[in-house]
């Protein structure tokens, strides 16, 4: 068992020895908030009694739910422990009573030290281990959910786990003539546009504004893909790009049905499908919830190829870590 494993099974033990959980707060900023949204999802589709709420660091603080409490589990990430929002966010919260559980790339960060448990992930972009964050927030969230209402996921998602790794890379590997015409073919476009649903909502939020928006400096807008016809499918034409992740379980309807309207009006599009990656062999019926840390080590190649492409590394910012802000 790995240093991470036994920082999660902790965390969940402090979890299940409150007296009560009545709900979770996922809480973060950035691609650290789009990480957690897959944990938002998951509770909201399997906990009988514990309700869940996602929210971004600084909107938690300005919202100060009144829930917040002994029966609350906040659960926060930041990769560099740093992020004075999220600090402040788990102070806050540790401060009315409620269990804070923080993820962090960093020890002895300031969010590590704020934070009542801490799990310390491992960190590569383009692959997926035990050791990382979102297989480490799946295992979180299901652990609590067996501890607190007995929900049966646990095991096999543990399962799915362990041949995550070899089922990223193989998933890449395939895509490499994709990602590389891709690549070339987008890497002068203007705007982007990212659509996802469901579990994989965080992934094509994260994408758009982390990925296009701060690290390649392109307009992009991720679309929720049950609001696209509630406004954003006005913007489809022939020549406006789209990505648009299909994923698996009862929000696959709504990416069908957008892809359906876009396939129809636009001529560029990248659709990546979640049933081609075979977690449904792997996990069964907890494969949906699997799906995110797949697209987001996929879109990430992607990313990887179109900034070789474009001439402008993903590290390059120009106000980030460069001024007060």
């Amino acid at each position: 068992m790995t240093e991470v494993v036994k920082n999660v099974e902790a965390a969940v033990k402090a979890a299940a020895a409150r007296d009560a959980v009545t709900d979770i707060f996922f809480v973060a900023c950035g691609g650290s908030n789009a990480l957690l949204m897959s944990g938002h999802y998951a509770v909201e589709r399997e906990a009988e009694k514990i309700a869940s709420f996602s929210y971004s660091s600084a909107e938690f603080l300005a919202r100060a739910p009144k829930r917040l409490g002994k029966g609350s589990v906040v659960v926060l990430c930041s990769h560099s422990g740093n992020t004075p929002e999220t600090v402040a966010a788990a102070r806050y919260a540790r401060e009315a009573g409620a269990l804070t559980i923080a993820f962090t790339n960093l020890e002895g960060s300031p969010l590590d030290e704020a934070a009542e448990a801490t799990i310390l992930y491992q960190y590569n972009p383009l692959a997926v281990s035990e050791d990382h964050a979102a297989p480490m927030l799946m295992r979180l969230v299901f652990g609590i959910l067996a501890a607190r209402e007995g929900n049966a996921k646990l095991g096999k998602v543990e399962a799915a786990l362990a041949g995550m790794g070899q089922t990223i890379e193989g998933v890449i590997a395939r895509h490499k003539p994709s990602i590389a015409a891709w690549a070339e073919g987008y890497k002068r476009e203007p705007v982007i546009y990212t659509m996802g649903s469901g579990a994989n909502w965080g992934s094509a939020y994260s994408f758009a504004i982390c990925i296009l928006q701060e690290m390649q400096w392109v307009h992009s807008a991720a679309i929720n893909a049950g609001e696209y016809f509630h406004g954003p499918f006005e913007v489809t034409d022939f020549d406006v790009p789209f990505i648009i992740l299909k994923g698996l379980g009862n929000a696959r309807k709504m990416d069908e049905r957008a892809l359906a309207f876009a396939e129809k009006y636009s001529r560029r599009l990248l659709v990546l499908d979640a049933a081609e990656f075979g977690l449904e062999a792997l996990a069964g019926d907890a494969a949906e919830y699997l799906t995110p840390m797949l697209f987001t080590a996929l879109l990430r190649a992607y990313a990887v190829a179109l900034a070789d492409s474009r001439g402008h590394p993903l590290t390059v910012r120009r106000y980030m870590w460069r001024m007060e802000y």
